[in-house]
């Protein structure tokens, strides 16, 4: 069904791991790979089995960005003036969005370089584990580009204007380490930890009251347009709606019976 895409499946379904497919090109992202991962995002979102989503990639590296090649070779065959707006618009833009409105957590497990786009498309997950060899660089201004995959919009938010400038107008490699001390990486774990650590953190939130993760990425994305008192009320809103699930009697039944939750997502 995806042909640039390897897809596994754990825990009973819970979590589903989508590993870009394409390690001769350092998984260099392609029309093809872009629109099996929007499906397959949009397919877990929608898909009661699936609690924890999850993007990795194969070999050496988890993402170098895009295939020139794919962009202006093959992409290119009528000489489109404006083929990169179309790429970014028909292929791009709907990945983002459906990553950002996927009602299950979706992680990024960075197993090594992550480079332009590959660097946005592990910073729009919720969260990115690392490996400590990987690395993240804004690269777009070395080919006379700027940020897209949402890197406009996110990375002044995750790092403030200032350093966001710096990164973009530089194309600055940040080491793993240097990228979770500016609060863009979760966890950080070594080569031989990084598997069994990250399938530990992926366990868990297979197994978590999924609804109420949802209702937390809604409120999170809409307190960036929101006033204090817009976002107070939003949160007595979901806070019912949450409270209204199976999940919530499950968890307040399992503490006060002293026992652990088994919770549904639900």
């Amino acid at each position: 069904m995806y042909t640039q895409l390897d897809i596994e499946s754990l825990f009973d379904g819970k979590l589903k791991i989508a590993y870009l497919n394409q390690p001769d090109t350092m998984n260099a992202l392609t029309k093809p790979s872009l629109s099996d991962l929007k499906d397959f995002i949009k397919e877990c979102s929608e898909d009661e089995t699936v609690r924890c989503v999850a993007i990795s990639g194969r070999g050496r590296a988890f993402c170098s960005g895009q295939n020139l090649d794919d962009a202006f070779v093959q992409g290119n065959e009528h000489h489109d003036n404006d083929i990169i707006r179309k790429i970014v618009v028909d292929y791009y833009n709907p990945l983002v969005t459906e990553i950002t409105r996927c009602k299950k957590p979706v992680v990024a497990l960075v197993n090594g370089p992550a480079v332009g786009a590959g660097a946005m498309l592990a910073l729009i997950c919720d969260f990115v584990l690392a490996v400590d060899k990987s690395y993240f660089a804004q690269a777009f201004s070395n080919i006379g580009l700027i940020p897209d995959t949402g890197g406009t919009y996110f990375l002044p938010k995750l790092l403030g204007r200032q350093l966001a400038n710096y990164l973009a107008f530089t194309g600055k490699r940040l080491s793993a380490e240097e990228a979770k001390s500016y609060g863009l990486v979760a966890e950080i774990f070594n080569e031989e930890e990084f598997a069994p650590k990250s399938m530990e953190i992926l366990e868990k939130m297979a197994n978590m009251p999924t609804a109420a993760i949802k209702l937390t990425k809604k409120a999170f994305a809409q307190s960036y347009n929101n006033t204090l008192r817009e976002q107070l009320e939003l949160e007595g809103d979901l806070q019912q709606e949450a409270a209204e699930t199976e999940d919530f009697k499950e968890g307040v039944s399992a503490f006060l019976e002293k026992r652990k939750p088994n919770y549904k997502g639900k």
